[in-house]
């Protein structure tokens, strides 16, 4: 039996499943038969699913706004923490920011990201990414 052999029996006996459940014990569990309650995940794991889901976003974002491709590091990671925290769809109603960032007033872009109610839901997180939003 070979390693891939040996997963794929596992696959059939614990079954995959992408989203969280409760097993048969009772547990939370995710993947192939993962118990996320008692085992949680490691780290490497954590960062290997961040970084998918940084990528995912960064296509997305890249695909309904374009101009983030135009815009200075600094900025684009801003936008790319905000569609992280917020999801796409709720970052696009930004409009005010959104018109703004398209012609070039990032201080009045940095203000709108502060007149709404994610700033206050978030905090610091709002006062970071507004300033830097602003200073680039």
């Amino acid at each position: 039996m070979t390693p891939t052999d040996f997963e794929q029996m596992l696959i059939r006996h614990e079954g995959l499943k992408l989203k969280p459940y409760k097993c048969t014990a009772g547990k939370l569990t995710i993947g192939v038969g993962r118990n996320i309650e008692d085992m949680g995940i490691t780290e490497d794991e954590a960062i290997y699913m961040l970084r998918n889901d940084v990528a995912r976003f960064a296509a997305e974002l890249a695909s309904v706004k374009p101009i983030v491709k135009s815009l200075d590091d600094v900025r684009y990671y801003v936008l790319l923490n905000m569609a992280f925290n917020l999801g796409i769809n709720r970052l696009m109603k930004f409009e005010k920011m959104w018109q703004a960032i398209e012609s070039g007033q990032y201080l009045e872009a940095a203000l709108e990201m502060q007149d709404s109610r994610w700033c206050e839901q978030v905090g610091g997180r709002c006062t970071e990414l507004a300033s830097l939003m602003e200073n680039g």
